[in-house]
């Protein structure tokens, strides 16, 4: 769930990144996404809480808070996620008993899916705002 949220709220982002304010309605970004309107203000405030999008009462009012050069998918992941909840989780493992291997497989996938969410996290925080527009450009005039 988080991964979906994350994606459009990076589409939200990119879209008033892309457009003027003015046409930035909740309604004009629900179709683009292929949502409701209700989920993107949802996720709106989820962005604006976490100081990567401004809000205004009324049509068009949104904005980036920052330039699109300036903000990270890293910082999208965040606002997106749920603290304390790894992206993979692992099951629990037996509650008694259970023999060894069943003890300790779960903390050995924690370590690994750890790992491998701390990479993921480090390469979102490479890119910006500005280098998907950029590459949207390219794709747009067939390059």
């Amino acid at each position: 769930m988080v991964a979906t949220r994350f994606a459009v709220a990076i589409h939200i982002l990119l879209l008033l990144a892309a457009e003027p304010s003015s046409r930035a309605t909740s309604g004009r970004i629900a179709l683009s996404v292929g949502t409701n309107p209700v989920v993107i203000r949802r996720l709106a405030g989820q962005l604006a809480r976490a100081g990567l999008l401004r809000i205004r009462r009324g049509p068009g009012g949104a904005e980036l808070a920052r330039p699109a050069a300036e903000i990270t998918l890293a910082e999208i992941w965040a606002a997106m996620r749920r603290p304390g909840l790894p992206l993979l989780p692992t099951h629990p493992g037996p509650q008694r008993g259970g023999d060894a291997l069943g003890r300790a497989v779960p903390a050995l996938l924690r370590v690994v899916l750890d790992e491998a969410e701390g990479a993921m996290e480090r390469k979102l925080a490479e890119t910006t705002l500005q280098a998907l527009l950029d590459r949207l450009a390219v794709a747009e005039r067939g390059g």
